[in-house]
């Protein structure tokens, strides 16, 4: 109950203010109301919100701290409700597609890469808070770093004005820049292909397991190897481990694909989506 007086006062506070004050509201970190209610696409509340959900943890390298301080708890959470909201897009858009195609195409639409892209489509990395270091080295345009603000931006708009207002915010975007239809057809992500190959025939989840880790820091080599019903059938190397994952999930298709009579062979595609 407590809660609930808590938040009505606040909104009544939000509501006694004049617009063009909201409007104009810039925290001293520089995170503008305006421009997050750009990016969304709507009035929003608690300016605090976002304004954590764009703290890279670079800004507190060096520094004695908690652990909750950058944007990485909203990124679980965004995360989280991300993939729940696309679930609800493809269930309704595919009514009459199988869970393992459904699987498939979440994992295009939520990947690494695709939510890179919804972040630069946005701009959101000119947004972040990073330090003066990353973001010298091309960080506002680094893949993981726009797809994990991009998550805790999702999380923050979540919390701030709930499922309906996110639901709102990825279906548009997902309207914007992703042909659905053209996606259903696309066959170039092998770990989706694979785990749609096994959901088909009632086997058990694909497994993946690190066999090598070599090399300096920056300029890791990771050998993994995919297990299917515990065993082994595909293996994969790459600078990250999602890659060799991809490379061993590949190897896997092409291993079993021949053996199944059910299955008409894919040959393989070059360009391999990240998940």
């Amino acid at each position: 109950m407590k809660r609930n007086h808590r938040l009505v006062r606040s909104w009544f506070g939000l509501l006694h203010r004049p617009m063009s004050l909201r409007k104009r509201e810039v925290l001293p970190s520089g995170v503008a109301r305006k421009d997050i209610e750009d990016l969304v696409g709507m009035p929003i509340r608690d300016l605090s919100l976002y304004e954590h959900a764009l703290r890279h943890r670079s800004m507190f390298r060096g520094h004695v701290t908690t652990g909750t301080e950058s944007n990485e708890r909203l990124e679980f959470l965004g995360d989280a409700i991300l993939g729940a909201v696309v679930a609800d897009l493809l269930f309704e858009e595919f009514p009459d597609h199988s869970e393992g195609f459904l699987t498939r195409m979440r994992a295009n639409l939520v990947n690494g890469q695709a939510l890179a892209d919804y972040a630069r489509t946005i701009q959101l990395g000119s947004l972040i808070l990073m330090s003066e270091n990353m973001a010298g080295s091309e960080g506002r345009d680094n893949q993981t770093i726009l797809a994990d603000a991009f998550e805790a931006m999702v999380g923050a708009l979540y919390l701030d004005l709930g499922f309906g207002a996110v639901r709102r915010f990825i279906f548009r975007l997902i309207d914007e820049l992703v042909d659905l239809d053209s996606l259903a057809v696309q066959r170039s992500n092998f770990k989706s292909l694979l785990l749609e190959y096994v959901q088909a025939r009632g086997w058990t989840q694909p497994s993946y397991a690190v066999v090598t880790e070599e090399g300096p820091s920056h300029d890791r080599r990771f050998t993994i190897d995919v297990l299917v019903e515990g065993t082994p059938r595909g293996r994969g190397q790459a600078a990250s481990k999602k890659q060799a994952e991809q490379h061993a999930a590949r190897e896997a298709l092409d291993a079993l694909r021949p053996e199944d009579a059910t299955l008409p062979y894919e040959p393989p595609v070059e360009n391999v989506t990240s998940s």
